[in-house]
């Protein structure tokens, strides 16, 4: 079967050779991380917490080379803090790019 690696595995591949185990380890490392970010942005009852959560995980995307995620996370540090429509789209994204590294 061929696969077509998404943008997370693009950027591991460039980054770690063709070891498939190795990326699909960091890729759940990832998807730990943007989680966590997620839950901070989602429990903080502060606009400092949700603008730590959404520039953690822009900072995140970008190293990983998510670009759309980056850009959403970007927006929403921008935006208004607790904006549940908001944290539903990163939440969209993020499962996504877990999704992409299914074979």
């Amino acid at each position: 079967m061929a696969y077509d690696p998404g943008a997370i595995d693009s950027t591991l591949a460039a980054a770690v050779g063709d070891e498939p185990g190795l990326i699909a380890e960091l890729r759940v490392a990832f998807v730990a991380s943007a989680e966590k970010a997620l839950a901070q942005m989602a429990s903080s009852t502060q606009v400092d917490g949700w603008r730590t959560g959404a520039t953690r995980l822009k900072g995140l995307a970008a190293s990983f080379g998510a670009v759309r995620l980056m850009a959403l996370a970007a927006s929403a540090a921008d935006g208004r803090a607790g904006d549940v429509a908001m944290l539903s789209k990163l939440k969209r994204a993020v499962a996504r790019l877990e999704g992409e590294g299914a074979v």
